[in-house]
Formats: structure tokens, sequence, C-alpha cells
């Protein structure tokens, strides 16, 4: 069974003593290649330098989440454009709306998304998104950009029946994570993940978050990690209704044609 995680903040400061383990038991669990998340200004370059020293397994976005907004400057535009002349990046993002927790303000928020979404405009790479309690603005905003951008894939998912349906509409990719795993949060995607086009899903951990529930025994860290891929697509499996084999072939087909990997 071969696995690509789509997303996995692997420069977070809770690898930083043990990464080289991490990878090695990812590997083990059959995880073949990995994106690495870039999401600020100072985080996008560390996860194009993780690209780089473990090139062919490692890849990366490069990006401003919604939280760091208020970074992206003119001067964080250049680097971004900079970043993306890199071949190990990928895609644009980790960027989008995010009104859960406003931790940037809202028109920061818009100005950020639509200034990288002209960014992969005109590099021509596909988008990774964030979107969270701004499914309408969200959709606003990437409807006006209609006809300018490529792919995109609305990464860890969590959304409801209808958004799911308004996003596949729009053609958009659907990045699932342990969340699915859920008992309390996940039922519902639970019941919708089966109308999701196998040429249209793909799975993450979005490390070190979201440890899948279903991991026994539960680590005292609760630290995510790849390795723990497997359950989300056991998970996946059993709500789509078809083999855990299955599952993992057609995530790992649609993940090669989204970003343009390589075999390794």
């Amino acid at each position: 069974m071969e696995l690509i995680d789509i997303g996995a903040n692997l420069g977070h400061e809770s690898f930083d003593h043990d990464l080289q383990a991490v990878l090695t038991r990812a590997r083990a669990a059959g995880v073949v290649q990995m994106v690495v998340t870039g999401a600020s200004r100072e985080g996008s370059p560390v996860a194009a330098a993780l690209a780089r020293e473990h090139h062919g397994f490692l890849y990366a976005t490069a990006g401003v989440h919604p939280h760091h907004a208020v970074d992206y400057t003119a001067e964080c535009d250049a680097e971004m454009r900079a970043l993306h002349k890199q071949p190990e990046v990928l895609a644009v993002g980790e960027c989008g709306l995010d009104y859960f927790r406003d931790l940037s303000p809202r028109p920061a928020q818009r100005r950020a998304f639509e200034r990288q979404l002209a960014l992969a405009a005109d590099v021509g790479k596909p988008l990774f998104l964030h979107q969270r309690d701004a499914h309408v603005d969200f959709m606003g905003v990437m409807k006006e950009h209609e006809g300018r951008i490529g792919k995109a894939v609305v990464h860890c998912f969590t959304g409801t029946r209808e958004e799911l349906f308004e996003c596949l509409d729009a053609d958009f990719y659907i990045g699932i994570t342990g969340w699915l795993c859920d008992e309390r949060r996940g039922l519902h995607l639970r019941e919708i993940v089966k109308n999701i086009p196998g040429n249209r899903l793909m799975i993450e951990t979005d490390s070190p978050y979201l440890l899948p529930r279903s991991v026994k025994p539960m680590p005292s860290h609760r630290r995510n990690e790849p390795m723990y891929l497997r359950h989300i697509v056991e998970e996946l499996a059993m709500d789509r209704g078809i083999s855990a084999e299955q599952a993992a072939l057609e995530s790992t087909q649609t993940a090669r044609e989204f970003f343009g990997l390589p075999r390794p």
C-alpha cells in the first residue's frame, strides 16, 4: 500500500528533535511521498528547505495562512514569488479564509487570499486552500478568480454536505484528515465522503495536528505524524464501502496527478 500525505507541517517545532525518526516511521508505514505545508512567511522557506534536503520524498507548498494575513506585504509577496521558482515547491498556499479564530482582520485575510490567488495564476501552480467558518465568502472570492486559476484542493475539509457539493461543483479537490476518525466531530464526514469522486479525493495528516482518535494505544504526547496516515485510509475505505487498498490507490493516483509528483 503506497500512501501520499498531501499536508504535513513538518517544519513545526515539535519535530525539531526527531524529524529523521518521523520520516523513517512514515516510510515503514507505506508513506512514499509527502507535501510539507508552508503556511507563513517564516515557515514557507523552512518547508522548501526540507523538500530540498529530502529530494524525491518531500515536496512543499509556499504561502501564508489566514491567521498570518497581516504579514502578507509587498515584500512577503516577493519572497513567495522567489520561493515558487524552486522546483520542490509545488503549490501556492496554505491560503484562504478563517472566521473561526479570526486571528487576522477579515479584510486583511481577503487581501492576502486574493494576492495569493494572483500568485497562483502567475506561476501556474495549483492551490492548497484553507477555509473554516467562511464558506460563503471563500466561494465568492474563488468565483471572482474563476478562469484565471488552475487546480485547487480544499485542505482539511470539515464542512457540510451542501458545502462539499458546492466545492465539487466548482471542480475543487478535497483533502481529508484524521477529523474523519473522530467519533465526536467527524460523523457527518463519514456520511458524505462517499460522494467524493475518487479522482478528486486526497488524504493528509495535517501533522502535528489532528491525531486520529482511532490510533490505539493513543500516544501520551498526542502529536500526530505521517505514519498515522493509514488510519485515515482505513476509515475512509469503510465509509466509502471499498477496500483500504483501493482507497490508498485512488488517493495516491489523485495526489500524483494534482501535484505533478513523479514516482519515487
